[in-house]
């Protein structure tokens, strides 16, 4: 069975070119791979407190964890799984950057609420 793509990723067929769409070329991928790391560290900067097990800062491990995975795709070549990549990583920022916010939404609503009470 061949490999599914998420059904968000759309890829427009087009009966005169056999290539990949026009939205996947190289350029583009950079441009989108640039923007996702650059978020990815972005997202990182907010992570303050230090790692249990190693007593590194949470945000130096998610850049360098980051930086590793980046640097272990650069070789790949395949349009599609270069989309793949670029979706999920996207999907993944997006639900840190959500439940890092929900958690700092419900901080300052405990914040208040205790505040409150006084």
């Amino acid at each position: 069975m061949p490999p599914r793509l998420p059904p968000h990723l759309w890829i427009p067929k087009s009966p005169t070119t056999f290539g990949p769409a026009k939205h996947l070329t190289p350029s583009r991928n950079r441009k989108e791979v640039l923007s996702l790391y650059r978020e990815i560290l972005r997202t990182a900067k907010h992570f303050h407190w230090k790692d249990e097990n190693t007593g590194q800062p949470w945000n130096k491990l998610l850049k360098d964890k980051a930086r590793a995975e980046f640097e272990e795709a650069r070789n790949e070549t395949d349009p599609l799984i270069i989309a793949r990549l670029l979706v999920t990583g996207r999907d993944c920022a997006q639900q840190i950057q959500n439940k890092f916010n929900d958690a700092t939404n419900a901080a300052w609503a405990r914040i208040e609420r205790d505040s409150s009470r006084r």
